[in-house]
This record gives structure tokens, sequence and C-alpha cells, in this order.
């Protein structure tokens, strides 16, 4: 049964998406800055209130993946922090400036991180040497690798997710980026064992009183009064697709205008 990952950029986030079926958690902060890692108390609390497995990720800041020795440091320490409050796995990732795996710092996180399932993100997306780095990264013993296909969106780079897939010797391929409702079937007909979604929308702030014209980042048009949240609704729909697609019956022949994520809506009545 493929495996369904959603990520939260909060706690409020991670619970809804627990309660709506996904299998697994990816926990970050800073949505528009594409994942970083989420301070302690969330961290405690998401230890001690969620009982499906999350992973945080640890992400020093946005941008590239090559890291200062400062910023190294501060990844060992929290892989170190993560590790010793209980979480099963973890998300990170480095390159050296070549665009290459930095495969001893890489090691280094592998050993704080012993124990725990690693995932390496979507800086495998930024590599110059996909193959490369699989196997290297197969060696290291890592479990799985997030990834777009070294696209913009994971189901433009759905090709190299399956031709990695089909190696089945190293880290579980993993479907991520642009993920949605709309085209799961696409990645569960290719043969994706695990996918990753955010499975959002957009919601307003509870704030009756809106300051105009001050921003808390430098992006001047960026709206405070809406934010970025789990639908629960698209978690549990995805989670239906996922159940149902190895035991979907073959389109009837009077059916084969509807599109897969048609036909598979009606068999569940939505």
């Amino acid at each position: 049964m493929p495996t369904l990952e959603i990520c939260c950029y909060g706690l409020d986030c991670a619970l809804a998406a627990t309660q709506a079926g996904a299998d697994r958690i990816e926990l970050c902060a800073a949505p528009q800055e594409g994942g970083l890692t989420t301070s302690l108390g969330t961290l405690r609390e998401a230890r001690s209130q969620i009982h499906i497995p999350v992973h945080p990720i640890v992400r020093p800041r946005s941008g590239d993946f090559c890291y200062s020795e400062q910023e190294f440091k501060i990844m060992l320490s929290d892989v170190a922090q993560i590790r010793d409050m209980g979480f099963p796995g973890v998300v990170t990732g480095i390159l050296c400036p070549e665009g290459l795996l930095d495969k001893p710092r890489m090691q280094k996180l592998m050993t704080v991180a012993k124990g725990m399932a690693v995932t390496f993100h979507r800086a495998f997306d930024l590599c110059s040497n996909p193959y490369r780095t699989y196997h290297e990264l197969s060696e290291l013993g890592v479990a799985r690798i997030l990834t777009s296909g070294q696209q913009q969106s994971a189901e433009a780079g759905i090709s190299l997710l399956q031709e990695l897939t089909a190696l089945g010797t190293g880290p579980i391929i993993m479907a991520g980026a642009g993920v949605r409702l709309s085209n799961l079937p696409k990645f569960l007909e290719a043969g994706i064992k695990e996918v990753h979604s955010s499975a959002s929308r957009q919601v307003p702030s509870a704030m009756r009183y809106c300051k105009a014209g001050v921003s808390m980042c430098s992006d001047k048009m960026a709206d405070e009064y809406l934010r970025t949240e789990v639908d629960p609704s698209v978690v549990e729909a995805m989670q239906t697709l996922i159940r149902l697609q190895g035991d979907v019956p073959p389109l009837p022949p009077a059916e084969h205008h509807l599109s897969r994520l048609d036909y598979l809506s009606g068999l569940t009545g939505n």
C-alpha cells in the first residue's frame, strides 16, 4: 500500500492531517521558505500528541543546500535533539559546491541520526548527478529520497521517479512537489511507493483588526492575514484513492471518456 506523507507547517496542521488519515507527517516551519527546522516547543508538543510517525525537517535556512561550518554544527545539534526526543525519523540533506552529495558531512549526519529513518530531502533535485547521488545515499543507509525528479513539479519529473524506483536496491523514492488529489492517480499508476503532499489551503486570519501597509517580511505584497494550513478533506480523499488503487475494477467501456480520478471519485461517492 503506497504511503501518504503530509507536509505540515505547525502542530495544528499536523493534528488535522493525522486525524484525516495521513500515514506520516513531515514537520517543518516557514512554508514560504520551502520548509525550515521548527521550534523546540512544536517538536515537544508533536512528540506528545501525535501517534503516527513524525519526521521533523532539519534545514537551518532557506536557499541552497551548501552550508557553512556553523550551519552544519547547528544541523548536527538539531538532529541529535530530534533523536533524543524519540522521533522515528528526520528529514535533511547537504550538497557540496560542485552540486554533488557532500558525502563526508552526510555521513556525520547519519551517524548522529543512528536509529532513525533518514529522508534526504529535495536537495536531491539540485544535485548535478542524480544517479550517482542515489547510489551514494544507498551506501550511506538513507531510507528514502523526497524528490520531484529534478523538475519543478513531480508530475513533470515522473520519468526519473520511475527510473529510480525501478532500481529497487536503495532508498525509497517519494514523489513530492505539486502532488495533489487531481494528479495522485498518475503517481500510483507509475508504481511510486510513497507520495508527499502539503494538501493545503489558504485560510484567513482570525484577526478582526488588520493593519494595512505593514508587512512582517521583505515581500511587501505578502498578506499577513492569510496563512497556509492542511485541508483535512483533501488528505482524506487522497488516502481513499490510495486505498482503492490496488482494488479498482477496469473502466467500463461506456466510461472510457472519464478520467481515472473522475471514475474513482464516483466509486467513493466524492
